[in-house]
């Protein structure tokens, strides 16, 4: 990083680096054993890849369209509400996971995991904005969030291979611990923070459901841009679900070394690559940014597509270049909300965002479908071709028009604080 990034960083408040070390702990942890579920569920259950698919599926969609109306009710209510919520159910949800021993109480655990998250992220991403006026410095902690975020997914697999508990179901409890110590951290910055005082209470109470989704309908880029981000999530979303489940039924050598070295050198690259990427990228327009993302992803799954299954190197060759595409999209993903939100909407339009994760939630199931009924090899295949499909709806919002709108008179920003020291 440049001095220029430093001196950002360090003028960051309180409130802002709760959501920061937050995500990273949270996020470790829940790398430790996340991933490896559809062992534990092939395993301990004996389900099919369609059944494990169905499950990670159905966990998270409730959860998508959950989280746009946490985004929209935290414009309306404050945003302290919603993220200690989502620490609640966070807390609950992992420990249940943690101790349960039948199939419906895995499903019941692994709903709630998705609506905490959900009723989370969007929050959170908002008051980044709230607190930080300056955009450059707004975007770097987006940037530095989402740095963080993978520096706890490299470290979760390899302290959770180290200390034995990687496909361990108590790791669990380590999640839940750390959503126990996020959700103290909230209650203290917002208690001792004079702008956490004011976000507490400040609310536009001019925001309703029926005004935000009629804006939304008017703003045709941001819908397209939705579109195009649900299918790169589901594009994306296939090395966490189906590329498990892949190598899992063709016994592949090493499986859990394999899934665990493919996790590390996904956070790894992003955690070394991140921010020369970013300044790489920076003149940039956003639209461009992810075109080029779009084709480095695409390169990856013809890789994923033609890698032969006992070839170790040649997963962690092709999991590389995905890293490469996921550092310059998912980032920019959150830059790219940030700069279409009008600020009275800013938790509408992370929550909106939120819909994102129907691609994730739909990948476990039609990945599943697929590699049951035909093959690993074409659903990469499949998903090279939809690369195609998103970079065809990036070029169309080039074409369309957003509605222009004055913030409301007479109400009070949501959440809008100052930045104190």
């Amino acid at each position: 990083m440049n001095g220029k990034w430093w001196r950002s960083l360090r003028s960051f408040p309180p409130l802002v680096w709760i959501i920061l070390i937050g995500s990273f702990f949270s996020r470790g942890t829940y790398f430790m054993v996340w991933p490896f579920l559809a062992i534990l569920l092939f395993e301990k259950f004996h389900l099919g890849a369609a059944e494990i698919g169905l499950i990670l599926s159905a966990s998270a969609v409730g959860a998508a369209v959950l989280g746009f109306f946490t985004g929209a009710l935290s414009d309306r209510y404050g945003r302290r509400n919603m993220l200690l919520l989502g620490c609640i159910v966070g807390i609950f949800s992992f420990a249940l996971l943690a101790v349960t021993q039948t199939l419906a109480g895995f499903i019941c655990a692994m709903t709630l995991c998705a609506i905490g998250r959900a009723v989370w992220e969007p929050p959170a991403s908002a008051l980044i904005g709230d607190l930080i006026d300056d955009q450059a410095s707004r975007e770097l902690a987006l940037q530095f969030r989402y740095f963080l975020i993978n520096v706890g997914a490299a470290l979760g697999p390899i302290v959770g291979v180290w200390a034995g508990l990687s496909a361990q179901q108590s790791t669990f409890g380590l999640t839940s611990l750390s959503y126990l110590l996020l959700a103290l951290a909230f209650v203290w910055g917002f208690a001792r923070t004079e702008s956490g005082r004011l976000a507490s209470k400040q609310r536009d109470a001019g925001v309703s459901l029926g005004n935000t989704l009629s804006v939304l309908r008017r703003d045709q880029v941001f819908l397209v841009v939705i579109i195009a981000n649900i299918l790169t999530l589901f594009i994306y979303a296939h090395m966490d679900s189906s590329l498990v489940q892949y190598l899992t039924r063709a016994e592949a050598p090493g499986l859990v070394e394999l899934i665990s070295s493919m996790i590390f050198v996904n956070a790894s690259t992003i955690v070394l690559l991140q921010f020369p990427i970013m300044k790489l990228m920076g003149p940039l327009a956003i639209n461009t940014r992810i075109v080029i993302g779009l084709g480095i992803l695409s390169i990856s799954q013809l890789w994923y597509a033609l890698n032969p299954v006992d070839w170790f190197w040649g997963w962690l060759g092709a999991t590389f270049i995905l890293s490469l595409a996921e550092a310059i999209l998912f980032p920019t993903m959150s830059i790219q909300i940030d700069r279409l939100a009008p600020s009275h909407l800013r938790g509408t339009y992370f929550g909106a965002s939120s819909f994102y994760a129907i691609g994730w939630s739909m990948a476990p199931l039609i990945g599943g479908v697929i590699i049951q009924w035909w093959s690993g090899p074409a659903l990469y295949g499949l998903l090279v071709a939809l690369c195609g499909v998103v970079f065809v709806l990036y070029r169309l919002t080039e074409y369309l028009s957003r509605p222009e709108w004055p913030e409301p008179e007479g109400t009070v920003v949501a959440d809008r604080v100052a930045n104190v020291s």
